[in-house]
């Protein structure tokens, strides 16, 4: 299907995958692209990524095929790639499926039991409705380091400090993803699995030391799923770490694909 995405610095291509925090992802891809060329493309239902086929439940392993199938048309061969969150999971499956070089992973779901994916959830659906209730006047709640706050609590360690820019295009991008409510239900029974020994894909699971949405009590999980992974701590950091130290998260980054 056709993906919306867009292309900065040059060098070997790195791909990123996008959903709601793709305006958290600006430091991070401005300090990558000075020696890759950086693809950022939005997931299928975010963005400006239209949703999957009417008929087609937007699972992660759904969103991960939609994004392989993809990759040829852009003129990228198994590339590296990161996501976060939602992003992390596809980053995941697409390395489960050998789509890509190597995959960093911050903070992915589906390591979560239920009552932990009802959480995370349903504190989503709460920002998504407060996103959709200004969608008109997003300033309201971003032009103030108190909404901010309120905002993205969950989501960052020091909301306060986002950017203005940063958090209205959040916002807004929360507010109009067509697929976000169904890809939502979907993700609550996501469970991920652990790789068979033929998957040679070097992985890289980062997880923020103040994550409250995706507590870091999962990355033990992760370790147990994934032995072979490489497994690091953003200290620090909330769910979406981009926001609260870029450069730790470039470090990781670039450490995965140098490695």
């Amino acid at each position: 299907m056709a993906l919306t995405s867009r292309r900065l610095g040059s060098g070997p291509p790195l791909l990123v995958v996008l959903q709601l925090d793709r305006d958290g992802w600006g430091p991070v891809l401005e300090r990558i692209s000075r020696e890759h060329e950086v693809v950022a493309v939005d997931l299928p239902g975010f963005g400006d990524s239209p949703a999957l086929p009417e008929g087609t439940t937007p699972t992660v392993e759904a969103l991960a095929a939609a994004v392989a199938e993809w990759l040829p048309g852009a003129g990228l061969t198994r590339p590296p790639v990161v996501g976060n969150s939602l992003g992390g999971a596809v980053a995941l499956e697409l390395a489960r499926i050998g789509a890509v070089g190597s995959a960093v992973a911050l903070s992915p779901i589906g390591l979560w039991t239920r009552p932990e994916a009802a959480y995370a959830l349903g504190s989503l659906r709460v920002a998504h409705s407060m996103a959709r209730a200004c969608a008109e006047r997003p300033g309201w709640i971003a032009g103030h380091p108190i909404g901010r706050t309120v905002a993205f609590w969950q989501l960052v360690a020091r909301p306060w400090r986002i950017p203005e820019a940063a958090a209205v295009g959040a916002l807004r991008n929360l507010a109009r993803s067509p697929g976000f409510e169904a890809t939502r239900h979907a993700a609550h029974s996501y469970r991920l699995r652990a790789f068979t020994p033929e998957v040679p894909v070097p992985v890289t699971v980062g997880w923020g030391s103040r994550d409250v949405m995706t507590p870091p009590h999962q990355a033990l999980r992760a370790a147990r799923l994934l032995p072979g992974a490489r497994h690091v701590s953003l200290k620090g950091c909330g769910h979406s770490p981009m926001a609260d130290d870029p450069e730790q998260v470039t470090r990781v980054v670039l450490d995965t694909i140098r490695g």
